[in-house]
């Protein structure tokens, strides 16, 4: 091996082997080394007799120091003096050994350092200059070198300056790993599993040892000074494991402890929020971490966190709850200004008219903000006095400014009743002053139902006429059978019903009700003739005229008994039947084809009886009585 990897192999010590190994160290000044005797010895006595006149030419010419070498004893300790600096000049520094020297001349590849060798030591260049290529050097400073290895032949030395430092570097490292101190460095750049520091040789600090918590961002420590921890190390590797947690956790300890003894219930504190949930913020107060829970954030309404504060943020906040014991700490923000609840009775009393935003929709409502943590409440039954609010985003919507009244207000419970529709009059208020019943509306129809048409009156006021008011004669299965939805129609107001919020309309009182007139039209007693439209069990259904039915009933159908009318009369015939009676109110008449028949029989026997001529014998005479009597009792 030659002496560059002599000198590489003493960088690369690891700690056992420092441990194990005595530290290197500059030679004693009275020891000279064999190789340097050696040396000495072989010189020629003619070279040794030189080099004494050329030593002595160098001492002082001074009267003192003649007659300082007159003297035999001064002379002896001048002369071994001088034989000391003969012998300095002829001493070899071991390979590898840290020294210091001074600059005595600058070129442009090399620095010549004066290390008390009596040749100079090189230096390269490029060990003196900086990232910009300035060299950073004078001649006669003081420069520690490493002795990197010896030309024989020109008896040249060379050395570096840049190898004593990084002897020194790890000097002081393993000093400061022994003693558990500090060393302050920059973080380089990123790499796998952590990043690359210099703290004057390259060192690696894991990414779990950077920071108390797991750094989201990690570019953002690139560049940056801070003091860390040696965890360990390994020379001969040139390996450094550093931590920044560590001094951290030691600061948060210290920290912990004040804060404990300084903090209770109801001080005002200020923190650094270390981390945000759901539920609410995690506040460091000094080594001590507090909870301000998402309820004590603010008296109003807060989604989420993060949509008021940032990681990292200060904020003072009021201590509510403190357990030593478990170290808990519940904090609050909003309770550092009061409750606006407090005096909300004054500010919002029953009948104000009040402006607020909607924050939120329910199915049963809609919540209005009317200041920071004071909310009232708009039910879907107070949006409106017309419309039927299924939802209330059919009315209004997250955002919207909205106008409404104060309905009802308990502070004791945090609500606040409003109503949308109070803002403006109640049209129902108003309705029968302006449609009196029997006034004739126009309207367009808004709706077709089973049972009826809905009218539009006025802006949220339908009127309904009901299926039994479109005809007085016509039979209606449904509405969509004479009308379509869009059609304007005329129609009387019969009823207003305000409570129930009911307007019903009649189309068919327009005209007069056609029954009023049946009784002088249909005499009792009269016979008429008539269509036969159903047939059922129990008679038969005769349309008089369009609208007008009567019934003959399965007893008045014949003199005979009949079950039922089915298969002797059909759909559509004509028959002729007697009026029996007529009730208009229930719109009903009854009709008799049996009473017609009987009729005719007697109006036959009545005939039959006055042209009968006289009776030529008493059997005869009795026979004519009889027929009298009957016709009679008929």
């Amino acid at each position: 091996m030659n002496d560059l990897g002599k000198n590489e192999e003493t960088k690369q010590l690891n700690q056992d082997d420092l441990e194990e190994t005595p530290e290197i160290s500059k030679p004693d000044d009275e020891v000279m080394p064999e190789a340097v005797i050696k040396d000495a010895e072989a010189m020629p006595d003619a070279e040794v007799k030189q080099e004494s006149e050329e030593l002595k030419a160098d001492a002082p010419e001074d009267d003192q120091a003649a007659d300082d070498v007159s003297e035999p004893d001064e002379s002896m300790e001048s002369m071994e003096s001088m034989m000391d600096l003969y012998e300095e000049s002829f001493k070899r520094f071991t390979e590898g050994e840290v020294v210091t020297g001074r600059i005595i001349a600058i070129d442009k590849e090399f620095v010549l350092v004066d290390i008390g060798y009596k040749s100079e030591g090189q230096i390269r260049i490029s060990e003196f200059k900086d990232d910009e290529g300035n060299i950073n050097v004078n001649l006669d400073d003081s420069v520690e070198v490493m002795v990197e290895w010896w030309d024989e032949e020109e008896e040249r030395v060379v050395l570096s300056k840049e190898k004593a430092e990084n002897i020194k570097v790890w000097e002081d490292i393993k000093k400061l790993y022994d003693e558990e101190g500090t060393v302050e460095g920059v973080i380089l750049n990123r790499v796998r599993g952590g990043f690359s520091v210099d703290i004057g040789v390259q060192a690696f600090l894991p990414g779990s040892q950077a920071d108390l918590r797991p750094v989201r961002n990690l570019d953002e420590l690139v560049g940056k000074k801070y003091t860390f921890k040696i965890l360990k190390y390994n020379r001969k590797r040139s390996n450094i494991v550093l931590s920044r947690r560590a001094i951290l956790e030691h600061e948060r300890e210290s920290k912990r402890v004040e804060t404990l003894s300084s903090i209770h219930e109801g001080k005002i504190v200020e923190g650094i929020i270390k981390n945000i949930t759901e539920y609410g913020v995690f506040i460091d107060l000094g080594g001590v971490d507090g909870l301000l829970h998402i309820t004590d954030i603010s008296w109003g309404r807060v989604k989420h966190p993060s949509e008021l504060f940032s990681v990292g943020d200060e904020i003072k906040v009021k201590i509510l709850n403190l357990d030593i014991e478990k170290e808990r700490v519940s904090l609050g923000m909003k309770q550092l200004t009061e409750d606006p609840w407090s005096i909300a009775i004054e500010k919002y009393p029953l009948g104000e008219r009040i402006t607020g935003k909607v924050v939120s929709l329910t199915d049963y409502g809609a919540f209005i903000e009317l200041e920071e943590g004071i909310e009232g409440l708009i039910h879907v039954s107070e949006m409106s006095w017309t419309r039927k609010i299924r939802h209330p985003s059919k009315i209004v919507s997250v955002g919207d400014e909205v106008e409404a009244v104060v309905l009802d207000i308990k502070p004791e419970s945090r609500r606040i009743s409003l109503g949308m529709k109070q803002v403006v009059p109640n049209p129902w208020d108003v309705i029968s002053e302006k449609y009196p019943v029997g006034t004739t509306i126009e309207g367009k129809i808004k709706n077709i139902t089973d049972f009826g048409l809905f009218i539009g009156i006025d802006e949220g006021i339908d009127g309904l006429v009901h299926i039994s008011d479109i005809s007085w004669t016509k039979r209606i299965k449904h509405p969509s059978e004479m009308y379509k939805k869009g059609d304007m129609i005329q129609a009387i107001v019969l009823d207003i019903e305000k409570a129930n919020k009911r307007f019903s309309l009649g189309i068919k009182h327009l005209q007069a009700d056609p029954w009023q007139t049946v009784p002088q039209r249909y005499e009792v007693g009269k016979e008429i003739t008539g269509t036969v439209t159903n047939l059922t069990d129990f008679g038969v259904f005769v349309e008089l005229e369009e609208g007008i039915e009567g019934l003959v009933h399965v007893s008045e159908i014949s003199k005979e008994k009949i079950k039922t009318p089915i298969g002797k009369y059909n759909i559509g015939e004509v028959i002729t039947a007697k009026v029996m009676n007529i009730n208009t109110e229930e719109r009903r008449i009854g009709l008799s084809i049996k009473r017609l028949e009987i009729e005719d029989e007697q109006n036959l026997l009545s005939e039959y009886v006055n042209t009968m001529r006289p009776a030529t014998s008493s059997f005869g005479e009795i026979l004519r009585e009889n027929l009298q009597e009957k016709l009679n009792d008929e």
